[in-house]
């Protein structure tokens, strides 16, 4: 069944990916960088608590996208560093914003004998306008998450809405299903800050209820800055 699913998945994205024309649409390369108190991801601190500092690089052809990313993380095992590879489609149908991807988390420097860290995702996220703001939904499927722990499964529904021209308001709500145990709910809530045109603020709370699997699943707020050029 999971082979069945990878299968269909994957046929569907080569198809709107395959029908894309790029004849009229020329390449273009962005680049960002930025810093935040801590890294989280649904939820969880990725960094031990502790500071990040990220960059990535994102290549568009109309609507083809396709980029890397990279941070450092501390699981407190050695491994130092989370290197993304992505690729994806943004097709749009009537007022629905689509993204269908794949995205590769790999790991740098992961000890000997500590299992297998990196893992694959394919993502299903769509969005529609609601006045101001937006309201969107994800799901996003790995055949095998870290360390052997089985098929994966995570659904979003999230949204934003502009305060004025340089403030906004977003938050999302979250489940995260392993096969191998591990389940939990997940949520945020924040507010960014556009200091420039190329450089935003973000300050925003994180939390899950599952505090028992960790401190790294307590509550808390990061913030961050980012830069793109």
């Amino acid at each position: 069944m999971k082979t069945l699913k990878i299968a269909l998945l994957a046929a569907a994205a080569t198809v709107a990916m395959g029908g894309a024309a790029l004849a009229d649409d020329s390449p273009t390369v962005a680049f960002n960088i930025g810093a935040a108190s801590d890294y989280v991801f649904r939820g969880i601190s990725q960094t031990d608590e502790g500071g990040q500092v990220f960059g990535g690089a994102d290549l568009t052809a109309g609507k083809l996208y396709a980029g890397t990313w990279l941070s450092n993380v501390d699981f407190n095992n050695g491994t130092t560093m989370e290197y993304d590879l992505y690729a994806g489609y943004k097709p749009t149908v009537g007022p629905v914003a689509l993204d269908l991807g794949v995205i590769y988390y790999g790991y740098a420097n992961k000890p000997s004998g500590s299992g297998d860290e990196a893992y694959t995702e394919i993502k299903v996220a769509g969005s529609v306008p609601v006045g101001k703001g937006t309201i969107g939904a994800a799901v996003y499927y790995s055949p095998e998450f870290p360390f052997k722990s089985g098929a994966a499964t995570y659904v979003e529904l999230n949204g934003s809405v502009p305060v004025d021209d340089k403030w906004s308001l977003s938050g999302a709500v979250g489940h995260q299903d392993v096969d191998y145990n591990g389940d939990y709910n997940t949520w945020n809530l924040g507010v960014s800050y556009a200091l420039t045109s190329h450089v935003g603020l973000d300050l925003r709370y994180w939390d899950t209820d599952e505090h028992s699997f960790g401190k790294i699943y307590d509550g808390r707020v990061a913030a961050s800055i980012k830069a793109t050029f």
